[in-house]
């Protein structure tokens, strides 16, 4: 190990399976769907729901939408965020690693990969702009998790959520801004789905997210923590940005599992309704991932838009996400130190405190 000690960088992001065949989706989703803060219900109904129903029948189908979106590299959301952590690593004073929540290359080897490099202070970027218990609060629990099993441990901080976050507004609508030239007639902004209850629970007061019509746009002790509110807030922000009109957009959510209250309105219904309404030329964009995904690919760029031209749509674009854009990487480099502000913890509920 080397003698100097440095401040290093960890980017982490969802994961995605090995490879695209079904007993490798199979394990994949095992370790995603299992996990506590994604379905969040009794773990013997947990167990049974996942390894009883889910696993029995849904591997075959998530491998064929992998298949579709797999290169000779890999997936994309890795393929990606390698190119991003190598974009990182070229501005950073420090070692720079890369951990996935779930699958390759794993978080706990993203932090002996530090620990080698002679980091003893590591500053977390979980690659979420928003708070949700499924992405920021799990990835945040699992380097806390893996970090108490390492016998050299490290020193860790976590940067919050940026979706507010003048560095990325500034970002995010400089990316956005050339696919919004010429003629179009309205963006959807499409975020991934949660349950309802996911937005309920992490309302610190219990009587206040979903229960007003304005709740996302009044501050309260539950924004930082309420998915929804981010998400909605963030439209609004790259709009304004944009200098786009009310009129001009929309949000919608995807990506919906199971049959509980999940939160709406949802997408493709949503882009089927603008067709029917006389939307032919549709631009899409999905700020709740940084990186290009199954979600965002084969979800909206495939699945999405054959729903627009079946339901009379004309034209249909799908805006990347920020990827490996080196404004992103200098963003993130920007962002970075302001965590050693702030230190998450876990609280003892379980419950990531800010």
């Amino acid at each position: 190990m080397s003698s100097t000690r440095s401040q290093g960088l960890l980017l982490v992001n969802l994961g995605s399976p090995d490879d695209p065949t079904v007993p490798a989706v199979r394990r994949y989703l095992d370790q995603f769907l299992m996990d506590e803060r994604v379905i969040d219900i009794h773990p013997l109904l947990r167990n049974l729901l996942v390894r009883g129903i889910i696993l029995n029948t849904r591997p075959k189908k998530t491998a064929a939408a992998y298949r579709k979106v797999w290169s000779e590299e890999g997936s994309p959301l890795i393929v990606t965020s390698k190119k991003l952590t190598e974009e990182v690593r070229a501005l950073w004073q420090g070692p720079v690693a890369l951990g996935m929540r779930y699958g390759n290359p794993s978080i706990a080897s993203a932090l002996d990969e530090l620990g080698q490099a002679g980091a003893d202070e590591v500053i977390v970027v979980p690659l979420y702009p928003h708070y949700s218990m499924s992405s920021y609060e799990t990835a945040v629990a699992k380097v806390l998790e893996d970090l108490s099993r390492m016998a050299d441990p490290i020193q860790v901080h976590f940067l919050q959520p940026f979706y507010d976050h003048p560095i990325y507004r500034k970002v995010i609508a400089e990316v956005t801004a050339p696919y919004l030239e010429g003629q179009w007639d309205h963006l959807l902004f499409s975020f991934h789905g949660l349950p309802v209850r996911h937005i309920e629970k992490r309302d610190v007061s219990g009587c206040y997210c979903l229960k007003t019509d304005d709740c996302c746009f009044t501050d309260h002790p539950a924004t930082p923590m309420c998915y929804r509110a981010q998400c909605r807030r963030t439209a609004r922000y790259l709009a304004e940005d944009l200098g786009l009109a009310a009129d001009q957009w929309s949000v919608a959510f995807q990506s919906r599992l199971g049959n509980d209250p999940w939160l709406e309105p949802a997408t493709e219904p949503t882009i089927e309704r603008l067709a029917r309404e006389g939307i032919k030329n549709l631009k899409i964009i999905c700020p709740a991932f940084v990186a290009d995904c199954l979600e965002t690919v084969e979800e909206i760029d495939m699945a999405a838009r054959e729903v627009f031209m079946k339901a009379g749509g004309k034209q249909f674009e799908t805006i990347p996400c920020l990827n490996a854009d080196p404004r992103w990487a200098q963003a993130i480099v920007e962002m970075a130190p302001e965590a050693l502000q702030r230190r998450a913890a876990a609280g003892a509920d379980g419950v990531i405190s800010q």
